[in-house]
């Protein structure tokens, strides 16, 4: 039978309808019993969230949560100067030894630059910088020292009465390069690190200081370079976790020029005060 164009437009609307209605009723069957399915938990939802690290939610090759490496150098770092390798004998008295516990060094680390190693960790890298040295050698209260005409240090006593301090102060600027590695500790929040490397100096000034007493608290403050090495360079050990930072550093060079002074290895070791 040859249906008219009116006719068999309504045969083809009426099949059409009929198909999207049986689709819409198997849909709607299959979410209901889908959703039967769900069981409801009881539990508090901030508990459950809490569990979810999403730091595991991530790809091969791209870590959503990684974090930029950054080393332990910035800050105001605060030690103990002392000599080692000491060798006197051009002198007849040992007239550098110092009062350690009164030898002070203050490091104001204030630029550092850190340089990540790794590709898709942030746990090994260098670090880099700039720091102010300002050290403290307290001598003899009877001794300090100046130069003679051939520039070689010589031990010198003061023609004052009540002495009462008598040190070196010298002010440098540091550059460290230093290699750090970071141990994660408690989900990563806190790490212990322990970096490691070298060091570079440059001598800005250096100073005398003699205080004493006539009538009242009088000093004598002498600027010079005293033989000292306008740059020297060592080794630097860096290591902390959370508020306790320790350092140590050694210098490769000796205190003094080459045959302008005694034979003394540098050797500082201390805590970091703040970190910026």
């Amino acid at each position: 039978m040859k249906l008219s164009s009116p006719l068999k437009n309504n045969f083809y609307l009426n099949h059409l309808l009929f198909f999207w209605s049986l689709m819409l009723s198997i849909s709607t069957s299959t979410f209901a019993q889908v959703s039967d399915t769900i069981v409801p938990v009881d539990e508090d939802t901030e508990k459950i969230l809490s569990r979810i690290d999403i730091r595991n939610i991530s790809t091969n090759g791209f870590n959503l949560w990684r974090d930029d490496f950054s080393g332990h150098w910035a800050g105001i770092d605060f030690g103990f100067n002392m000599f080692l390798n000491e060798d006197y004998s051009a002198y007849e008295t040992d007239f550098m030894s110092n009062d350690v516990l009164r030898s002070n060094s203050v490091y104001i680390n204030f630029v550092q630059q850190s340089i990540s190693l790794q590709r898709y960790r942030n746990t090994f890298g260098l670090i880099t910088g700039l720091g102010l040295r300002l050290q403290s050698y307290r001598l003899d209260d009877k001794t300090t020292i100046v130069l003679d005409n051939n520039n070689v240090v010589q031990p010198h006593e003061p023609n004052f009465e009540n002495i009462k301090k008598s040190k070196l102060g010298i002010m440098s600027l540091v550059l460290p390069v230093l290699a750090e590695v970071q141990i994660p500790v408690n989900n990563y929040k806190n790490r212990i690190y322990i970096s490691g490397g070298m060091y570079g100096g440059v001598k800005l000034t250096s100073h005398t200081k003699v205080k004493y007493k006539v009538e009242q608290n009088e000093k004598l403050k002498v600027v010079d370079h005293f033989s000292l090495r306008d740059f020297n360079y060592g080794l630097m050990f860096r290591t902390g976790y959370r508020w306790i930072n320790l350092y140590a550093s050694y210098d490769l060079v000796s205190f003094f020029k080459e045959d302008k002074g005694p034979e003394l290895t540098p050797f500082s070791f201390g805590i970091t005060l703040i970190r910026f």
